[in-house]
């Protein structure tokens, strides 16, 4: 039976390049990995198949005498053929070059040595008033500290850690799974590469302690909730005398009793009364800077909308200050005497023909014509 082309098995034109042919290659590797089709024979050949192709095209040497001779330029078996494939031990290589990110490497060096301390996160609570402004917080936050006893070490003064004997101070060991092998973390030596025999009294071995530090945030004029603020340096320690991590400072704005905030614009709801609604008036409305006038013209509707210019927010990020958007809501007069209420029906009746409700006739028109179309 002829063998099927290298290339259709990849999917790959003849003049791929190698980025192009290693991504073809993981993608049906991951497609028809026997983990994940265990019951499935044909994934396990397409998978086998694929790993063939890749093997040989994925080496120059290789992928040059096949593309002059074919199969036969490749056929260990045949003169002149370089050999390898699949089951000629390369497989393990191969796969661990194309997966050693999610698998642990593939060749690469162990994990061993410093290592970088681990970022921090620190939800940042403000007011409106604070985030707009701008303002400075002083935070606790609980962290890993290097030990100054051992000088990060975790071993104690006058002994130093040994190389793990497991992994040879590389941090990981090769693990053999069935037909390939993968990397991983050395269980001696939990990644370190050395082992410490002699641990440090002060932070038990460790080489880090936990404590609790202050730290001043200054928060600039404009900021919203998501906004981050990165500390860099603050974050945990270091392991080995490795350099530390950062801290995030994650903002989050706490409601606000008469303001709601839309990126650069603020939002306030005004209560105003009948008549001022009927006949206009002026009304003193709040905003961050203090109290301004807003003019309130006759036959104004619930829910309109006036914009106060420059009221708003300057954001963060640079731009001029958005508005303050004033949405008046009409109240209806409550707790009314008995004289009130009859000057209300002696106004109702005053009021005839459509003239002074035109949302009501138009309302009432679209109800009819709905009942009309069912």
């Amino acid at each position: 039976m002829a063998q099927r082309d290298y290339y259709d098995i990849l999917g790959v034109s003849r003049d791929v390049d190698g980025k192009d042919l290693k991504k073809a290659y993981r993608k049906l590797a991951m497609k028809y990995h026997p983990d994940r089709n265990p019951d499935d024979k044909d994934a396990d050949a397409k998978f086998k198949e694929a790993t063939e192709a890749y093997e040989i095209l994925g080496d120059p040497q290789k992928r040059a005498a096949y593309d002059q001779y074919g199969h036969a330029g490749v056929d260990p078996n045949a003169a002149g053929g370089f050999g390898g494939g699949a089951g000629a031990g390369g497989f393990s290589d191969i796969f661990g070059d194309v997966f050693g990110d999610i698998f642990g490497g593939g060749g690469g060096g162990g994990r061993g040595g410093p290592q970088r301390g681990s970022d921090l996160r620190y939800t940042l609570d403000l007011t409106l008033e604070e985030a707009v402004r701008g303002v400075e917080k002083k935070i606790r936050i609980p962290t890993l500290v290097g030990c100054e006893t051992c000088d990060g070490s975790g071993a104690k003064p006058g002994t130093h850690p040994k190389t793990c004997g497991t992994c040879n101070g590389m941090g990981q060991v090769r693990m053999q799974q069935g037909f390939f092998s993968v990397q991983q973390t050395c269980p001696t030596c939990r990644g370190q590469g050395t082992i410490v025999e002699d641990p440090c009294n002060s932070c038990h071995g460790r080489g880090v302690k936990e404590e609790t530090k202050t730290l001043s945030v200054k928060i600039p004029a404009g900021v919203d909730t998501g906004d981050r603020i990165r500390l860099a340096g603050e974050g945990e320690a270091g392991s080995m005398g490795g350099p530390s991590g950062d801290l995030y400072v994650q903002v989050s704005v706490r409601d606000h009793a008469l303001f709601s905030r839309d990126g650069r614009n603020l939002y306030c709801d005004v209560p105003i009364s009948i008549v001022d609604a009927a006949l206009g008036g002026e009304l003193e409305v709040p905003t961050l800077d203090g109290r301004v006038k807003l003019k309130i013209p006759a036959e104004t509707q619930s829910g309109k909308m006036f914009r106060l210019r420059g009221k708003g927010v300057t954001p963060v990020r640079g731009g001029g200050a958005g508005d303050l958007m004033c949405r008046v809501q009409v109240e209806t007069p409550v707790n009314l005497t008995e004289q009130q209420k009859d000057l209300l029906r002696q106004f109702q009746e005053s009021l005839t023909g459509e003239k002074h409700s035109p949302q009501k006739k138009s309302w009432f028109e679209g109800v009819k014509k709905f009942f009309e179309e069912i």
